[in-house]
């Protein structure tokens, strides 16, 4: 099988010419192996700050909040999930294939530091939205010296 272009493997698209019609019984069962070691999607992001936070958005469509893993730390996003098919179609019924099933990921060095614990992500419609705050590192903490 001849590697997947980075345009392919961003939008999960597939040359409908290149798919067999009919494939035989070790086709099929090479399809499953290649499909088991299938790269992962990466996906689309936008990022952006305000004042006080740093701000993701991903469409994640056909994805529930549970199927969705957000891990964040000090300095990176991570966003993995799964989009799984709900009906099986045959390749040579495809008039256009472009959408991307399977797993997915995205990880992003973010700017500054975040406050990791106040990080909030929402779905709506469709749309993943990270709201992560910013530590500020202008902000001196001062310290009352008490006599023992």
């Amino acid at each position: 099988m001849e590697k997947r272009s980075f345009f392919e493997r961003l939008t999960g698209s597939v040359n409908i010419e290149d798919e067999p019609r009919s494939p035989s019984r070790r086709e099929e069962k090479s399809e499953i192996v290649t499909q088991q070691n299938e790269e992962e999607g990466q996906l689309t992001i936008d990022m952006w700050q305000t004042n006080s936070d740093i701000v993701l958005q991903a469409i994640v469509g056909g994805i529930k909040p549970d199927e969705l893993e957000v891990s964040i730390s000090n300095d990176m996003v991570t966003i993995r999930g799964k989009r799984e098919r709900t009906k099986e179609i045959s390749s040579s019924d495809y008039y256009y294939q472009e959408l991307y099933w399977g797993t997915f990921s995205r990880s992003v060095m973010l700017p500054q530091e975040v406050d990791s614990d106040e990080a909030e992500a929402t779905i709506k419609a469709g749309l993943l939205t990270i709201r992560i705050p910013k530590l500020d590192k202008t902000k001196v903490q001062k310290l009352k010296v008490k006599n023992e």
